[in-house]
């Protein structure tokens, strides 16, 4: 099943990952992962909200351009409603380590958004989303919350989440699928319920880095054909106004992985 119907792009996808936004485990034990990181390696990591707010607060002032609203993209088919709030929502899935820090601003005022649910969907390695398994033609564990969940931005409208290097299924490039809901009310058995759904978006990534990854247990036993960016029917080559992380290469004890980033820009 397809997000929609599969429409080539012409001009090939804009990389440049600038964090602007228009309303939108493999664990490292080899060289073969450690080969994979891109835009330079640390050993130390700054404070996601500390980075991503000064970034964000920069950008305002110097071009206005984090101001703007991020697309609106379609749903798709594998949304399930009232999932887990938390920070990582691997549960145990194989797969590069993937670490989001999403800011989430007024695209009016351009001050940063607190408080709002930041709710993220995707695939595993194998093309499977929870709740779903079997779709993408591979047989594994289904729990129906893998890959699923999220978290409340902080007082500089970041959010921090972490997961796994999406893998690809029919008809899609790799994405991961993202809401932004206000007004959510926590419950006391760890999901949210009410408030405002604001945002419907995915992130994309470097088709670079995704051609390496591809590469790698266990993305490489995915059967399926990828496609690519531009073959893609739903990227439409806009960058980080389209949801284009800015991806950077990590390591650090006990792994290697990557960083993405991105500011939402969205309406109340």
């Amino acid at each position: 099943m397809t997000d929609a119907p599969h429409v080539p792009a012409e001009v090939p996808p804009n990389v440049s990952g600038r964090p602007v936004g228009r309303r939108t485990v493999l664990f490292g034990t080899g060289a073969a992962v450690a080969g994979l990181a891109v835009g330079g390696c640390t050993t130390t990591e700054p404070s996601p909200t500390a980075t991503a707010t000064a970034t964000a607060t920069a950008t305002a002032t110097a071009t206005g351009d984090v101001c703007t609203l991020t697309k609106e993209l379609t749903e798709g088919p594998y949304y399930l409603d009232g999932q887990l709030v938390r920070a990582d929502i691997t549960d145990g899935k194989a797969g590069i380590p993937l670490k989001l820090t999403l800011t989430v601003v007024d695209a009016g005022t351009c001050e940063p958004l607190p408080d709002a649910l930041v709710e993220l969907w995707h695939s595993d390695a194998l093309g499977e989303y929870s709740g779903f398994v079997g779709r993408n033609g591979h047989d594994e564990p289904d729990n129906g919350t893998f890959l699923r969940g999220g978290v409340l931005t902080d007082s500089g409208g970041v959010a921090a989440i972490t997961t796994v290097y999406p893998g690809w299924y029919r008809g899609r490039c790799i994405h991961i699928h993202v809401k932004v809901h206000t007004n959510v009310t926590p419950t006391s058995d760890g999901h949210f319920t009410g408030g405002q759904e604001i945002h419907t978006g995915q992130l994309f990534f470097d088709e670079k880095v995704t051609d390496a990854v591809a590469r790698v247990t266990p993305y490489s036993t995915n059967s399926v054909t990828r496609t690519t960016l531009a073959q893609d029917s739903i990227y439409d080559e806009g960058g980080a106004t389209s949801g284009l992380l800015t991806l950077t290469g990590t390591t650090s004890t006990g792994y290697t992985g990557y960083t993405g980033t991105l500011t939402l820009g969205v309406e109340r």
